[in-house]
């Protein structure tokens, strides 16, 4: 059974990208086993921290995982310092890093009517930066995301079915 690693960009507990990870982890039921990585214990950025904890699990978890998924705001047309932050630690040694040719699966969401897609770009630039395999079909953007959760949970059936064709198709690719 795949692994997949779960990454939202948002460290708010009721944040509209937690809410679609959520939804997208329920949906795939017991096809895959899913973990989410909690990037909110990762220390900024410095080379010169060599033994942290948080970056070590999170490296693990990375390199375990079958497939990453993010689920990710646009924050100022890119995506969420906090994000690129993780993205950054597990990209060290560069170009040998866990995330060297792992599946990525790419979900972004805003408040607004354009869906992330400009983080949704951005995002794909950093992880072909690092040799990752940014899935390659099509883009799913969440827009007015954050009027879409009810009591924590994400309500929007077309975008979940939507998303979870092109989450089946990433499935597929990882047997």
């Amino acid at each position: 059974m795949p692994k997949l690693l779960f990454m939202t960009g948002s460290l708010r507990s009721q944040s509209s990208s937690r809410a679609v990870a959520q939804a997208l982890m329920s949906r795939v039921g017991d096809r895959a086993t899913c973990e989410t990585a909690d990037i909110a214990s990762l220390p900024h950025y410095n080379s010169d921290i060599t033994d942290d904890a948080a970056v070590a699990r999170l490296i693990d978890q990375v390199g375990a995982a079958d497939g990453v998924v993010f689920v990710t705001p646009e924050y100022n047309y890119g995506i969420p310092g906090v994000l690129k932050n993780a993205i950054d630690w597990a990209s060290r040694p560069a170009f040998e890093s866990v995330f060297k040719l792992k599946p990525c699966f790419i979900v972004t969401t805003s408040a607004g009517a354009a869906g992330g897609v400009r983080a949704q770009g951005h995002l794909k630039q950093v992880l072909n930066g690092m040799m990752a395999l940014p899935h390659p079909g099509k883009e799913i953007l969440v827009p007015f995301a954050v009027k879409k959760v009810e009591n924590g949970t994400f309500q929007d059936d077309d975008i979940l079915a939507f998303a979870g064709a092109q989450l089946d198709e990433f499935l597929a690719g990882l047997d």
